[in-house]
């Protein structure tokens, strides 16, 4: 049996969420649980989007992600059609703004937001396992899943309603964590389920960071949005488009 402890584990003492995922092939089956990072109740978040403050579904924000500096969006890809970029309160904070941009020719168009939740202790540039922040930085999306049927989403969508199951009673806040996920390609294999253990770039440095349902405080990596939110990026993030996820806290986002 083999046993892997991704970044966001079931929660031990602290409120927010963490998940532990355990993994046993037998007889070619893969079976799996996992707890985690959750789903809950939305939130106002004092800051809008930089640059983009008052910005409605649908109006044009410039050329340029807003609050999104040279340095990160130098790595944003060229081809890149459709970015979530979520807005950390604050180096130290859980608390995060998520909004889905969508590239119109040359320009970008404010789709959606929503108030959402990130590692329970802030953000970082060096994620290592059990830190309780989440990673800076750009990341692509290519993969999906959840517990519950395909809800029409565009990313490849792995279903299982055993690898997503949650490990809390029925009833707890944690219970509809993983009914839809998007695997943030974060020391993860592109083209594999998002509850796939293979990590490049070796286990401390983490992985199993998802975007997901929110329950309503911090996480140990994941970032978080309603279900309402997960259901509108799976249905419109298209793989064409080459979706990122651009993420950190303001003052990373804006180097």
């Amino acid at each position: 049996m083999l046993s892997v402890t991704p970044s966001c584990r079931r929660p031990v003492r602290r409120g927010g969420a963490r998940h532990a995922i355990s993994a046993a092939l037998v007889c070619g089956v893969l079976l799996a649980g996992a707890t985690a990072c959750g789903q809950g109740a939305e939130r106002k978040v004092s800051g809008g989007a930089p640059g983009a403050a008052s910005a409605y579904p649908g109006e044009a924000v410039g050329l340029r992600l807003p609050g999104v500096g040279d340095r990160m969006w130098s790595q944003v890809p060229a081809g890149t059609g459709q970015a979530v970029v979520v807005y950390g309160e604050r180096p130290d904070s859980p608390d995060s703004l998520v909004v889905l941009y969508e590239k119109r020719e040359s320009t970008w168009v404010r789709s959606a937001s929503w108030s959402g939740h990130n590692g329970r202790l802030g953000w970082t540039e060096d994620h290592r396992i059990d830190d309780e922040r989440s990673p800076v930085g750009v990341f692509t999306l290519t993969d999906a899943g959840g517990s519950l049927a395909d809800p029409g989403s565009r990313l490849r969508y792995w279903y299982d309603d055993h690898a997503y199951v949650t490990m809390l009673p029925p009833g707890q806040a944690h219970t509809h964590d993983f009914d839809y996920v998007i695997a943030i390609d974060y020391n993860r294999l592109q083209g594999a389920p998002p509850f796939d253990w293979s990590r490049p770039e070796g286990v401390e440095r983490g992985g199993g960071i998802w975007l997901h349902e929110d329950h309503g405080d911090g996480t140990s990596a994941c970032v978080t949005v309603p279900e309402s939110g997960m259901k509108t990026l799976l249905r419109t993030l298209d793989p064409a488009r080459q979706p990122v996820v651009v993420m950190g806290d303001r003052e990373h986002l804006a180097s």
